[in-house]
């Protein structure tokens, strides 16, 4: 059996993240180009959504489409944080968090246009950051405290940018479902 056969689809819809081989000018650019497009794609998918639509899960026993939208900025936020500490710090060991448990609190019940927005703003903010980095810059890392892996700013870019189109393939595949 291949590894490919053994991903639940529908949990890792665009298969799970792999560690590229290489890192050229042309990955760099199209992952920055993902996350340029991420929140719109985000907003699109999910405009028109009723509660009930919004409160469905992706999967058995998966977050619902509302917990996605409010984990994506989330995420993201500790993401571009992480790429600070890694530009301002000597490899620094980031703080992880537990994002299964964060999906439990309040604020993850509300409306989900907060989060659309902030999505908009934290992606704002990465771009700038993104398109400003030298070849030296992108090869600073941070350390991970569960592995003690040391993450680089590229490997951490196309991280985020498979995160992306992962969350945002959860919530197309199940929008699919209700125009069917």
């Amino acid at each position: 059996m291949s590894i490919t056969q053994s991903i639940d689809p529908l949990q890792y819809p665009v298969g799970k993240f792999s560690i590229p081989e290489s890192y050229s000018q042309e990955a760099i650019q199209s992952w920055i180009n993902d996350i340029r497009g991420l929140p719109s794609k985000v907003r699109t998918a999910v405009t028109g959504l009723t509660d009930t639509q919004l409160d469905t899960p992706y999967r058995p026993g998966g977050w619902t489409i509302r917990q996605v939208v409010h984990h994506l900025p989330d995420s993201h936020m500790n993401g571009l944080i992480r790429f600070k500490w890694a530009l301002t710090e000597d490899s620094p060991t980031i703080k992880a968090y537990k994002q299964a448990d964060w999906v439990h609190l309040a604020d993850y019940k509300l409306p989900i246009e907060p989060s659309l927005i902030l999505l908009e703003g934290i992606h704002q903010r990465m771009l700038a950051l993104f398109e400003s980095l030298t070849d030296e810059q992108w090869n600073r890392y941070f350390i991970h405290p569960e592995t003690g892996a040391e993450i680089s700013l590229k490997r951490n870019l196309a991280l985020y940018a498979w995160h992306g189109k992962h969350h945002l393939a959860h919530i197309t595949n199940t929008t699919a479902k209700f125009k069917s």
